[in-house]
This record gives C-alpha cells, sequence and structure tokens, in this order.
C-alpha cells in the first residue's frame, strides 16, 4: 500500500508509454544466445560435464540447467508491462483473455510441431518429415509476423496470416507417427516441448495474477504458494501433479508457474507504484529477494537439486540468480545507459521468437537436404565448442539481418 492508504497497480516505470526497457530485451538476448549455444554443444562429445544438463539421478544442475528457468523468469518479467500496455490500447478485459487464449494456444501449436517433427513416419505421409516441419513453421510464422500498420497493404497482410492458419492445419491433418506397436497415431501431445510448457505455464500464471494484480502483494503471495506447493510435491506429501497431463493442470508441481510468479515479483520491485521508488531502495530490494531464494533453495537441497524433476532448489536457485542479474542489467543498461556491449544480443531480444526457431529451421533444412556434414565433423572437444560458438554468432546475425528486414514474429 502507498503512502494515501490505496492499493496501487504494477506500473511499467521507465518502460511506461510504450519504450522499451533495455534491460528485459538485453536479458532476454543474452538468454537466447546461451540457448542456441548449449543446445548446439549437447550434440558435442568430450567437453567436461558442466557444459551439459545434469542427468535426472544426479542432484547437481550447471548452467545449461538455468537456461529453460531463464525463460520462465523473462516471460513474468514482462508480463505486468504487457498486459499494462495492452490494457492501456484496449480496456476490454474479454479482449485481454482472448489475447492470452490465443498466445498459450500459439506456443502449444509451436511446440507440438518442434516434439513431433523428428517422429513423423516418411512412409505414411506424403511428405518428408524435415519438409513438414519447414512447412508447418513457415505456417505459424506467416500467421504470427507482425506487418506493421499499413492500410493500403492490409488485406494482404490478412491473406498472408490466412494462408499460415491454413497451411498448419494441412501439416496438422497429414501427420503420421509409428510408435512401437506399428499403428500409425496422430500427433503426440504428452510433451509439447519447451515453447509448450512456456504457453502452459503462462496461461496458468495470467489466471492467478491478472484478476488479482491490482493488489501489489498478490505476486508475493503466488510465488509463495507455487515454491511451497513445489516443495510439497518434491517431498511425496503431494503427488496429484504427477498423474495429470498439462492441458488439465498447467501448474504441474509449480516449479515453473513459481519461477515465472518470481519474474512478476521482480518486476514490481523495479517497475511498480510503491513507496520504495529510489534507485538504492529498489537495487536493495531486488538483491534481497535474489539472496533469500539462493539461501531457501539451499535449506531445500535435501529434496534434491534437479531440473529434470523440477525440484526446488534447482528453481530458487535460478530464480536467485535471475533476479541478481536482471538487478545488475537495471543499473548498468537502464540506470546508467550501458548497452553497447550487448550490440550482439540486442536483435534477438527484442525478435526473440524469431531468433529461437531460426536453428530449428536451419536443422531441418539440413536435414531435408540430406546433409549430416556436422554429424561427424567438428563434434569432439573444444573444435567442437568453437564450431558452436561460430552457429551461435551466426544464428544472432540472421536475426539481426531479419529484424532489420522486419521479420518480426509475435505472441
Amino acid at each position: 500500500m502507498n503512502a494515501t492508504g490505496h492499493t496501487p497497480t504494477v506500473t511499467a516505470g521507465p518502460a511506461a508509454g510504450g519504450a522499451r526497457l533495455a534491460s528485459i530485451d538485453i536479458f532476454r538476448g543474452l538468454t537466447i544466445t546461451v540457448m542456441i549455444f548449449v543446445n548446439e554443444l549437447a550434440g558435442v562429445r568430450g567437453l567436461p560435464w558442466w557444459n551439459y544438463h545434469m542427468k535426472a539421478n544426479i542432484d547437481f544442475m550447471t548452467y545449461v540447467d538455468m537456461v529453460f528457468p531463464f525463460f520462465l523468469f523473462i516471460v513474468g518479467l514482462s508480463m505486468p508491462i504487457a498486459i499494462r500496455s495492452r490494457l492501456k490500447r484496449n480496456p476490454s478485459m474479454p479482449g485481454l483473455w482472448l489475447h492470452v487464449a490465443l498466445r498459450t494456444a500459439s506456443l502449444m501449436i509451436l511446440g507440438l510441431i518442434l516434439a513431433n517433427a523428428d517422429e513423423g513416419d516418411a512412409s505414411r505421409m506424403i511428405i518428408r518429415p524435415a519438409v513438414w516441419a519447414i512447412l508447418a513453421l513457415t505456417g505459424a510464422a506467416l500467421f504470427l509476423n507482425e506487418y506493421g500498420e499499413s492500410g493500403r497493404h492490409a488485406k494482404f497482410h490478412l491473406g498472408l496470416r490466412v494462408f499460415g492458419v491454413l497451411l498448419v492445419a494441412a501439416m496438422f491433418a497429414i501427420f503420421r507417427h509409428t510408435p512401437i506397436h506399428g499403428h500409425a497415431v496422430w500427433i503426440q501431445i504428452s510433451y509439447p516441448e519447451i515453447l509448450g510448457l512456456i504457453g502452459y505455464t503462462y496461461f496458468a500464471v495470467a489466471v492467478l495474477y491478472i484478476p488479482t494484480r491490482r493488489w501489489l502483494w498478490a505476486p508475493v503471495v503466488w510465488f509463495v504458494a507455487m515454491m511451497t506447493f513445489n516443495a510439497l510435491s518434491a517431498a511425496k506429501w503431494i503427488t496429484f501433479d504427477d498423474r495429470l497431463p498439462y492441458w488439465i493442470w498447467p501448474f504441474s508441481n509449480g516449479a515453473m508457474a513459481g519461477i515465472m510468479f518470481a519474474g512478476i515479483v521482480t518486476s514490481v520491485i523495479f517497475l511498480g507504484s510503491h513507496r520504495w521508488q529510489r534507485l538504492g531502495q529498489k537495487t536493495l530490494l531486488g538483491v534481497a529477494f535474489g539472496i533469500l531464494a539462493l539461501i531457501a533453495g539451499w535449506l531445500l537441497t535435501p529434496l534434491g537439486i534437479s531440473k529434470i524433476r523440477a525440484t526446488p532448489t534447482w528453481s530458487l536457485y535460478s530464480i536467485g540468480a535471475a533476479v541478481l542479474m536482471f538487478t545488475a542489467l537495471y543499473w548498468i543498461c537502464d540506470v546508467k545507459k550501458k548497452t553497447g556491449w550487448a550490440f550482439f544480443a540486442r536483435p534477438a531480444g527484442s525478435n526473440t521468437l524469431t531468433t529461437y526457431l531460426l536453428p530449428d529451421f536451419w536443422y531441418f533444412i539440413l536435414t531435408a537436404a540430406g546433409i549430416g556434414y556436422f554429424d561427424t565433423h567438428f563434434n569432439y572437444g573444444w573444435p567442437g565448442a568453437v564450431r558452436c560458438a561460430v552457429f551461435t554468432a551466426f544464428i544472432l546475425a540472421v536475426a539481426a539481418l531479419l529484424t532489420r528486414w522486419r521479420v518480426l514474429l509475435r505472441l
């Protein structure tokens, strides 16, 4: 509550009025840069253990295990700003919920495309699985692209969106997969890939956050509730969430929703309308939140440390690191205005979905063309790591070029 006794709505602070917050874009860009690198690195053998995901039966985590939670955190970090901006343009709550539903559906469809592409059975489809994936992703890109405000080409742009939807629908209609029992089946929905998981979590968090967004304390309460649920699930005191699919229970064991709510809490700290508006106060709150998350994670280590099992320590260690990193970036990029050093990551941060999908497009194009050179070359040791770094730079350069050409995929 503020000095007048009223509970304020979360505001966007420096981002109000449509300006983008540099620290969020750069944080997002750095995260996707690391994601591209470690995803490519997964195919390289002979590197130190800390360059890979930890297996589920090992109680440990590496920097690779923190990439996904950083994405969840950033979605939460941006959510109060995005919702406030959308309601400012159009105060319709049904319109806001329609946007949430479309964004969730888009993420889930993209996730299902990526999760099923390698499983397609060419003998039961009229095209090869890699070609199917290229066409499905192209259709999604045509629908999601931001075409600008030009009224002169509005009908043409609408036609591209409609064609994109029809292309995705056609690809889903022809997809067939042959599991072990030998009978053809359709799209598998049990695991919707990372984008789908983000979509489900985004919807779950929106259901709780949007109705309570005017109460400054609500994100903290939801964050604590999700992390408590995560701890109780890890301790096997609660087990029902293990048996429910994501489309029935999008909260899973609370870990992903808790990480996203941590991003919302951080957004409230730095951009909310509260009494602690001085830079030192906000910085102190941010640092305190990050350190408390790390301490809580350490206290819960008996419940395990694992990304695969989504344990509370993994969640809280990732949250602590993300909060402290954002606090530093906010001071460097938005207070001191030092952003030139992040030139390589800035386009990826502002055009994230395009950048995210580029490595998949590249992979499917090579597969469709029958090119497998890097499956047998530069895939061991430090030469392989250098190759992954070069590939990451290549993807970032293409993303920057597409951003300049106004190829901007938006959810």
